[in-house]
């Protein structure tokens, strides 16, 4: 398995994130009169704690009952890539903050059983090499690729997020391109054993696609596609299942930031196509997956 560059996306931060951001600050601001109405000094950290937590568990409370409510979407409009946003002057990255994520009380009482499950596999969550969508377009499957030792295939700050909690369970790429053989989009479902820990990943993720992503796929030596130069645009979108993210980034094979429409329908359309699959499996509406897989595996 080879992960390749993660890039950046088309446009400004997208309106999930603004939302999210937005009431993290509504947030912080109930918090802070609290603190003055109590006469306790908090930090911030524990402000943003408690923002994170309280937007996570709305969040829960919708996928747990196998309803996909919200996908993260980086706007409209093409943009220069933005710098890292993980580097300061000095190189380093910045710190990531301490999340929590807990169940809601009123969390479906079927969710037990669906955790029960083993979590998809590789030939579950992908079975065609060929996939067609509702609009007519068609793709192949170029690379398919899964492990258990997930930090190999994501950032730096996303590992450290999911240390948080406990590890995740599983994290299968897949590599996409169309007919031309002009996209490169790569869908990856990193599932979790606990719905928490899912969330986590999903929130950080929404408010912070560049630094908080899975990397994409390059292509292998006999697909004869190239290797998308490092630091192209690209288009990054991502959903949350019951217990998984379900990530895709979409890119030019020649690294172009022209078409951005295009290449945003074609990872918008994978990306759900790909979601339903998880879906109908983790709310138990297909049998469970096997143990044998075409996918190589390592971990």
């Amino acid at each position: 398995m080879t992960f390749g560059d993660q890039g950046f996306p088309y446009g400004p931060p997208d309106p999930f994130a603004q939302y999210a951001a937005e009431q993290h600050r509504i947030e912080q601001h109930r918090i802070e009169q609290e603190r003055i109405e109590q006469g306790r000094i908090r930090r911030r950290r524990r402000n943003r704690r408690a923002a994170v937590a309280g937007i996570g568990a709305v969040l829960v409370a919708a996928v747990a009952a196998g309803v996909v409510r919200a996908a993260g979407d980086d706007g409209d409009g093409p943009a220069a890539a933005p710098p890292a946003a993980t580097a300061g002057p000095s190189g380093t990255r910045s710190a990531v903050p301490s999340v929590d994520a807990s169940l809601p009380s009123d969390a479906p009482s079927s969710l037990p059983s669906l955790l029960a499950r083993p979590v998809i596999r590789p030939e579950q969550a992908f079975p065609s090499k060929s996939v067609r969508l509702g609009d007519g377009s068609r793709y192949s499957r170029v690379d398919l690729a899964t492990t258990t030792d997930c930090a190999r295939g994501m950032s730096a700050e996303l590992a450290e997020l999911i240390q948080q909690g406990e590890k995740c369970s599983r994290l299968t790429a897949a590599l996409f391109t169309d007919s031309d053989r002009r996209s490169q989009v790569t869908v990856s479902v990193l599932s979790f054993a606990r719905v928490e820990d899912a969330t986590r990943v999903f929130m950080m993720a929404s408010m912070d696609p560049v630094t908080y992503q899975v990397v994409s796929l390059d292509p292998p030596p006999e697909a004869g596609l190239p290797t998308v130069p490092p630091g192209s645009a690209g288009v990054f979108r991502r959903v949350m299942t019951v217990r998984s993210v379900v990530f895709a980034n979409g890119q030019w094979g020649d690294g172009s930031e022209s078409g951005e429409a295009e290449l945003t329908a074609q990872t918008e359309g994978l990306l759900k196509h790909v979601m339903d699959t998880v879906v109908a499996y983790e709310d138990g509406k297909t049998g469970q997956a096997g143990d044998a897989g075409e996918a190589g595996e390592s971990g």
